[in-house]
């Protein structure tokens, strides 16, 4: 496995992702009930133990009870995996999933993309640098994610972060809300996925690529491939 460093912290070069375990398919409410069914704890578990095996050692999850009490319990039985949280906006404002982040053991927060990509389209941002300030003044890596790649382009301008989350894709813009609707109509487009990779190589920090299959969408092979390029 290759590693690289996000400031002073180790971060495996593929990353454990986790919208499975909560059941975010992008695809349909079907798929999402399917894998709630199929990840239960024990799942969800011998799946990070698998991937420390392999060598990864970063799992990117929500700050939501769920995936906190399973860390909490993979943690006591010996796991190591170290947690990059993402706020959760329907259980709490940013203040109170940093806080929850940081009572967990968590190693970086990131706001999230949904999140991101609503306040931009509202011009309501005020809140985001403190809300940076305050993962730091935790001992926490801080960073954002966005869909959009203009989010990114405004965070490289205005914002002093650690590190990026960049979508490939904006399946479902968030103008009107922050939240994924289960069903709504996903479109995964070429030109956004341009975009948003010809940004990545201007940005002056550190940038995790997600989605980059577009929800199953994607051979592997192709999109492993324009990733690692």
């Amino acid at each position: 496995m290759l590693y690289a460093q996000i400031c002073n912290v180790t971060v495996s070069r593929l990353i454990l992702g986790s919208n499975p375990f909560s059941g975010f398919s992008h695809q349909s409410p079907e798929v999402d009930i399917a894998m709630r069914r199929f990840f239960t704890t024990n799942a969800i578990k011998a799946t990070l133990r698998e991937a420390e095996e392999l060598g990864i050692n970063t799992f990117i999850a929500r700050t939501d009870f769920h995936i906190m009490r399973m860390l909490l319990e993979y943690r006591d039985e010996g796991g190591q995996i170290q947690w990059f949280a993402q706020t959760c906006p329907e259980v709490g404002s940013h203040t109170v999933c940093i806080e929850r982040a940081a009572a967990y053991g968590a190693k970086a927060v990131h706001l999230h993309g949904g999140v991101m990509d609503y306040q931009f389209a509202q011009g309501k941002l005020d809140d985001v640098q403190p809300a940076l300030d305050l993962i730091r003044s935790k001992g926490m890596l801080a960073g954002i994610a966005a869909h959009n790649h203009r989010v990114i382009e405004w965070a490289e301008r205005n914002l002093d972060l650690d590190y990026y989350m960049c979508c490939y894709y904006n399946p479902d813009p968030r103008d009107k809300r922050a939240e994924h609707k289960a069903g709504a109509v996903e479109q995964y487009l070429e030109e956004d996925r341009k975009a948003m990779t010809d940004l990545i190589q201007t940005l002056s920090k550190p940038v995790i690529h997600y989605k980059f299959l577009a929800a199953g969408r994607n051979y592997p092979a192709e999109s492993f491939s324009f990733a690692a390029s």
